[in-house]
């Protein structure tokens, strides 16, 4: 069953504009490669080229930050949603 991945409004333009894309994987790292295979664009501004998730960027399943849980291999259920937010900061 495909994982919803969530894009931000700024980020919709590297996936034909979508707000969802449906994705396949067990764990979130598995998202991200087929994030890589189907919107390369999209995974070059979340990723970098090690498959690591850039350090602006912060992934959450559902309402859990993958940092505090698993990381990249945080598993997914079905009815999981896989959310994108970007590091906000100011001075």
């Amino acid at each position: 069953m495909p994982t919803p991945f969530h894009i931000p409004r700024i980020l919709r333009p590297y996936c034909d504009g979508h707000e969802f894309v449906p994705l396949e994987g067990q764990t979130v790292r598995d998202v991200l490669q087929h994030l890589r295979r189907e919107y390369p664009r999209l995974h070059g501004s979340l990723c970098d080229e090690t498959g690591a998730v850039r350090r602006h960027i912060h992934l959450f399943v559902n309402s859990d930050f993958i940092g505090q849980r698993s990381g990249l291999d945080t598993p997914l259920q079905p009815g999981d949603v896989v959310s994108v937010f970007q590091a906000v900061s100011g001075g």
